[in-house]
C-alpha cells in the first residue's frame, strides 16, 4: 500500500455553492470546511486557490472534488453553472500531485461505509450484510441514484441516472398526479415527484385531486407547514413523497441486491424525518408482490451527515492513493 499524505483538500461543488474542507486521511476528519457562493470566482481552479490561501493550506497537493455533473472525460462541465475546466490543465495549473474530479453522487455512494451510527436513522426491519451491494438515492433539486459495490476490499462506485427512468403509479390518486405531469413534460420520472420542484408539483396536484383551492407554496414552505401541522394538504404531500421515494427505493434494491443496504440522501429528507414514521416509505419500499419477503430482509436508512459529499470525496480520493 502507498503511503498516504496526511492532509488532503476536498470539495463538494453545486451549481449555487462550493464547500471545501481539509481532511486527515488517516481518520476521514474533515475540518477548515468552508463555503462560497460559486458566482464569486470566475473559475473553479480561482475558487479553490482563495480557499487554500485563506486557510494555510498553500502546501497540500492532493485534492479531490466531487461536482454536479457527468464526469466522464479530461474535459468537465458544470450542468447548472457556467464553470467548466480540463482536469489535467488544472491539475497542472495548481502544481497538485493529485486532482481525482467525480460525480457527486459518486462521492455519496463513497460515503456510505464511513457514516457512523450517530450518521443514519435506521427505518424499519432488515440487517446490513457486509460485503454485498449498496444503494443511494437523494431528493434535492433534482434526484441522485447511485450504488456502491465492495470489490476486494475497495468500493467500485456505480454512478447513474436512475432519477430519469420511468415513474410508476400505483393509486388512483397517483395516477392523477402521473396525468397531470404528463400534460405539462410528456415523460413522467421520478425526479418530477422526489425532488423540490417535486414537492411542489404534487402539492399543486393534490389540491386539484381533491378540488381544494390552494396558494402556491415553495418546497421550504411545504415542509415547514407539513412539519408544523398548519395544513393538512402540506402534510398529505410529504406523506405522498415519502410513499414514492420507498417505491423508488425498493425498486433499486431489486435491481442490485442491496443487502448492504438502502440508503436516503439529499437534502429533503432529513429536514423531513418526523413524519417519515408517519409514512407508507417502507410499506412501499417492502410492496413488491412475490419479492416482498426478499426486500423486507434489506436495510433503509436516512443519512444524517452534514457533509456527505467531501467525506465520499475523501473516501474516493484515500483509496485511489492507497492503489497507485
Amino acid at each position: 500500500m502507498a503511503k498516504l499524505p496526511a492532509h488532503a483538500i476536498v470539495a463538494d461543488i453545486g451549481g449555487t455553492n462550493a464547500r471545501f474542507s481539509r481532511v486527515e486521511l488517516a481518520s476521514l476528519a474533515l475540518d477548515k470546511v468552508a463555503v462560497y457562493p460559486c458566482a464569486e470566482f470566475a473559475t473553479l481552479a480561482d475558487a479553490l486557490i482563495h480557499y487554500q490561501q485563506q486557510q494555510g493550506l498553500t502546501d497540500i497537493k492532493h485534492v479531490a472534488i466531487a461536482i454536479a455533473c457527468p464526469v466522464t472525460s479530461d474535459q468537465i462541465s458544470m450542468t447548472n453553472f457556467h464553470w467548466r475546466f480540463s482536469v489535467k490543465a488544472m491539475q497542472q495549473q495548481l502544481g497538485l500531485e493529485a486532482l481525482q474530479v467525480m460525480n457527486d453522487f459518486t462521492a455519496v455512494a463513497m460515503c456510505l461505509p464511513a457514516l457512523t451510527a450517530a450518521q443514519r436513522v435506521k427505518i424499519g426491519p432488515g440487517e446490513i450484510q457486509h460485503g454485498k451491494p449498496m444503494a443511494v438515492l437523494g431528493a434535492g433539486t433534482g434526484l441522485g441514484v447511485a450504488h456502491l459495490l465492495p470489490v476486494n476490499d475497495q468500493f467500485v462506485p456505480l454512478p447513474g441516472e436512475g432519477g430519469h427512468v420511468d415513474w410508476a403509479a400505483q393509486t388512483e390518486q397517483e395516477w392523477f398526479i402521473q396525468q397531470m405531469l404528463a400534460k405539462e413534460y410528456g415523460h413522467v420520472s421520478p425526479e418530477r415527484l422526489l425532488s423540490g420542484p417535486g414537492l411542489e408539483a404534487i402539492y399543486k396536484a393534490l389540491a386539484l385531486y381533491r378540488q381544494q383551492v390552494a396558494e402556491p407554496l415553495s418546497a421550504a414552505e411545504i415542509a415547514k407547514q407539513a412539519l408544523t401541522g398548519e395544513c393538512a394538504l402540506a402534510r398529505d404531500t410529504v406523506l405522498q413523497f415519502f410513499a414514492s421515494l420507498g417505491s423508488v427505493a425498493g425498486d433499486l434494491a431489486l435491481t442490485l441486491s442491496t443487502f448492504g443496504g438502502v440508503y436516503i440522501a439529499g437534502g429533503i429528507a432529513p429536514k423531513l424525518l418526523p413524519l417519515l414514521a408517519d409514512s407508507e416509505f417502507r410499506a412501499r419500499f417492502e410492496a413488491k408482490g412475490r419479492f416482498s419477503a426478499f426486500n423486507r430482509q434489506i436495510a433503509t436508512y436516512v443519512v444524517t451527515a452534514e457533509q456527505p459529499g467531501l467525506v465520499g470525496a475523501a473516501v474516493y480520493l484515500k483509496q485511489f492513493l492507497a492503489s497507485n
